[in-house]
């Protein structure tokens, strides 16, 4: 008779993948929910929605924001943006968990600078949902009054950083995740 024991290897190798489709399944849910609870947001003058206020880094940016969205009659728009940004909290948690663990599990395949790389941009993710934390409480004191020079600027470049660390571990994933799967290929692949 077979032995049916999983190994330690394939048992963490399996509860890895799993937690990363979870984190990859709460991470699109949170999309579509940002997607679509944020829709109102974008208006003639705001035609980036929740972008707009995450790249105003000035007052005079943050405050045309603001205004277009107090101009829409049809629904409190700010009230909106501090619920689009209170549910980015929840997001933040999904995305940064996962481009962690994707960047890590991918890194773990490579040798060499790539395998530094995506442990880097691994640390990097971390680092993004730190920095997302940060630009929220700048956009929610913004939202709720507190307009200023030094706050605009802070969200700016806590966005800017974030946006930076963000893009460089999807294009990793994207990248590396694509080299492994036509070595898969090339591998199964009859000769």
């Amino acid at each position: 008779m077979k032995d049916l024991t999983i190994s330690d290897s394939n048992r963490n190798y399996f509860l890895k993948n799993r937690q990363l489709i979870i984190l990859l399944a709460g991470t699109l849910l949170m999309t579509v929910v940002m997607t679509i609870h944020g829709a109102s947001l974008k208006t003639p003058g705001t035609p980036k929605g929740i972008l707009n206020l995450e790249f105003a880094y000035n007052t005079a940016q943050a405050s045309s924001v603001l205004n277009a969205w107090a101009a829409t009659s049809a629904t409190n728009n700010i009230i909106q943006a501090k619920m689009n940004t209170w549910l980015d909290f929840i997001y933040l948690f999904f995305y940064s968990q996962f481009f962690f663990h994707a960047c890590q599990l991918l890194a773990s395949s490579f040798n060499g600078s790539i395998q530094i790389t995506g442990s880097l941009l691994a640390k990097g993710a971390l680092i993004a949902g730190m920095l997302d934390i940060l630009e929220n409480t700048g956009m929610l004191l913004t939202l709720n009054g507190h307009l200023s020079q030094y706050t605009t600027l802070l969200t700016f470049i806590f966005s800017i950083s974030k946006w930076i660390l963000v893009i460089a571990a999807i294009l990793y994933v994207v990248m590396m995740g694509s080299v492994l799967i036509s070595r898969k290929i090339w591998k199964d692949s009859p000769n």
